[in-house]
């Protein structure tokens, strides 16, 4: 009994020895938990893989010392000013579903105790969870959703990182200005004519039908006809009677806001009704998967899309071309919008925790209200993440700016994009007009 209570004795002896030592909380390493909202099933499954390779690979950087990279979350193996604290992701599959998602924030800040949500891609699955994050006081940052609409509500603990379609379809009636202008590189220009008759197709949802009003209202201030607008049901089975009518307007001009398995069948059908227009765009999305461009190869040669990220601008931007590089090791593809995006979304968050030097919501929404991480810190060609605290879109980050690229045949025969706009970074002669299917 008495070599049992020595033992005893000399066990809770060395204990209290090791706790005056070791400073308290550093024999259990501390975690930030950040609940990460994505489509990881459904139609827009590959949108979700790269989503989620991306915010993964900016936690891995931002917990593991990486000095071989040129941005500061990378030489920190942790959050410093929370001791060195750890970024555990806690994924969730909200399926397209906006009603899922909201039911997944509640979950992931009730059950899962998170200190801050990042998602959601879908436009409308945002909405909804945003509003769940709202009434619980949660920070949440956004950085692949592009619904005007999302900063404009005046909610106090949501930020967007990624610019919105407003400015992305701006910046393609820029380049049809540019064309008639003989801005365009390796085209002459253009008569005005034969862009001028515009159609759309966009999906009936938050971020398609958003896309659609901003399509409208910039062809009537850049002086071009919308002779056809439509929406269509997500994720249609059959699109025949769709390009039917589209094809009928006799446009010079065809856009389209689909995700994957939309803007796959869009391509094909309107391949088999043999569509004839000068100019086809997609507004980033499907249009931009790697499994639109293995699954429809040459069809796709000479299709516009607008995008955050292209291949070329890891060539141009050394800390892109570090990332892609890990990214390309991880998955074996190039970072792309989404998956670009989504590492910018993480980051962010780590550069506001980093600041906040703390988990507590008012400290972060402090921090996120006066952050400020200048561009060379990120692989998207933006100037920088400022978020708007005032006006018309607060929580808006009005640093941000976009890149519409060109599927082209390269050297070798394979399909990339080249960066045709803006026209001061063009990596190539844009093919005009559309080489019909």
């Amino acid at each position: 009994m008495k070599k049992v209570l020595k033992c005893t004795l000399f066990v809770l002896g060395l204990v209290l020895i090791l706790g005056l030592i070791v400073p308290s909380g550093a024999l259990a390493e501390r975690v930030i938990k950040i609940g990460v909202i994505y489509p990881l099933t459904g139609g827009a499954a590959a949108a979700g893989r790269e989503l989620r390779a991306g915010a993964e690979l900016a936690a891995e950087i931002a917990n593991t010392a990486m000095t071989t990279i040129d941005m500061s979350m990378a030489r920190n193996a942790g959050i410093k000013s929370l001791g060195g604290a750890k970024i555990k992701l806690i994924f969730k599959d909200h399926e397209g579903n906006p009603t899922l998602g909201a039911d997944l924030a509640k979950k992931l800040i009730l059950d899962d105790k998170v200190d801050g949500i990042l998602g959601c891609y879908f436009s409308s699955v945002t909405k909804t969870v945003s509003a769940v994050a709202e009434q619980h006081g949660i920070p949440m940052i956004n950085g692949t959703s592009t619904s005007p609409p999302l900063t404009q509500r005046g909610f106090k603990w949501f930020w967007r990182t990624t610019p919105h379609d407003k400015w992305f379809t701006k910046d393609l009636f820029e380049l049809l200005k540019g064309l008639t202008e003989g801005k365009v590189k390796g085209v002459k220009a253009v008569a005005k004519k034969d862009l001028i008759n515009i159609a759309s197709a966009c999906e009936k949802t938050e971020w398609g039908s958003n896309v659609s009003l901003m399509i409208q209202s910039w062809a009537k201030e850049y002086g071009y006809n919308v002779r056809k607008s439509m929406l269509y049901a997500k994720e249609s089975p059959d699109l025949s009677s769709e390009v039917r009518s589209l094809k009928a307007a006799r446009p010079g001009v065809m856009l389209f806001a689909s995700y994957t398995s939309d803007a796959i069948l869009m391509v094909k059908t309107l391949k088999a009704q043999k569509v004839k227009t000068n100019v086809i765009w997609g507004q980033d999305a499907g249009f931009e998967k790697p499994e639109f461009r293995n699954t429809l190869r040459d069809s796709i040669v000479g299709i516009l899309t607008r995008t955050v990220f292209l291949p070329k601008v890891a060539e141009l931007k050394k800390v892109a071309g570090q990332v892609n590089a890990l990214y390309k090791l991880k998955t074996g593809n190039d970072l792309g919008g989404a998956s670009a995006r989504a590492f910018t979304g993480l980051q962010t968050w780590v550069h506001v925790l980093e600041k906040a030097a703390s988990t507590k919501p008012t400290d972060i929404q402090r921090a996120a209200n006066a952050i400020y991480i200048p561009g060379d810190e990120l692989v998207v060609p933006w100037a920088g993440i400022k978020f708007s605290t005032s006006g018309d879109e607060i929580g808006q980050n009005v640093l941000g700016g976009g890149l519409i690229g060109q599927y082209q045949k390269g050297p070798d025969g394979k399909i990339g994009l080249e960066i045709v706009y803006p026209f001061d970074v063009a990596s190539a002669n844009m093919i005009y007009p559309f080489q019909q299917f």
